[in-house]
């Protein structure tokens, strides 16, 4: 993964809790090989070898669950960090 093109940003996260296409899709290429780790499953075979493959299914419920949870990011909490003020500061 190329970091430098592909680095999730406070205004990036900022834009797609607003809604913004173009940032809920970085975040989902970002996420993409995370989720295709997650849904990877490993099926033992009836003469014991172990198949390894990506459970497409599963991997379109994670990213709909990421879909789904991304409005809900606490952004009141970001900005305290990004700005940098702590807990006591409030």
């Amino acid at each position: 993964m190329d970091d430098q093109q592909n680095e999730l940003t406070y205004e990036i996260i900022k834009a797609a809790v607003a809604g913004e296409k173009w940032a809920t899709e970085k975040i989902m290429a970002y996420y993409d090989d995370y989720m295709t780790e997650l849904a990877t499953v490993k099926e033992r075979q009836p003469d014991g070898s172990v198949r390894t493959y990506v459970d497409k299914d599963l991997k379109q419920e994670i990213a709909l669950k990421l879909l789904e949870e991304i409005p809900n990011f606490p952004m009141e909490e970001a900005e305290g960090i990004a700005g940098g003020e702590t807990e006591t500061e409030k």
